[in-house]
């Protein structure tokens, strides 16, 4: 089973910068694509940025020229790179990875445990 941990969270204000770490660990899988996602209080969990092992990405419209989500070469650890954030970025963020398990030829998806970033105005 993977698990996932996320790091780098934290308070900041407005303006700054933060950079979040999540990396993936366990046996015989291998990463697709991993992602972002937030969720601020009273509201739906959204995408932020994803990228998969090609290095393809999307990000959400509000974070495009802001955020930047990578992947290092072994696939395992995905990075979110936050500058010039305001408080509406706000939220606690997950990771999210679709992982296919080599030992079993089955697909699932894993999410991380949250790490919250908080920005002030």
């Amino acid at each position: 089973q993977v698990q996932l941990v996320e790091s780098g969270g934290g308070l900041v204000q407005a303006g700054g910068s933060l950079r979040l770490s999540c990396v993936a660990s366990g046996s015989t899988f291998s990463i697709n694509r991993m992602g972002w996602f937030r969720q601020a209080p009273g509201k739906q969990r959204e995408l932020v940025a994803a990228i998969t092992r090609d290095g393809r990405t999307n990000y959400q419209d509000s974070v495009k020229g802001r955020f930047t989500i990578s992947m290092d070469n072994a696939k395992t650890t995905v990075y979110l790179q936050m500058d010039s954030l305001n408080p509406e970025d706000t939220a606690v963020y997950y990771c999210n990875a679709d992982v296919y398990y080599i030992s079993s030829a089955r697909y699932n998806t894993h999410w991380g445990q949250g790490t919250q970033v908080t920005v002030s105005s």
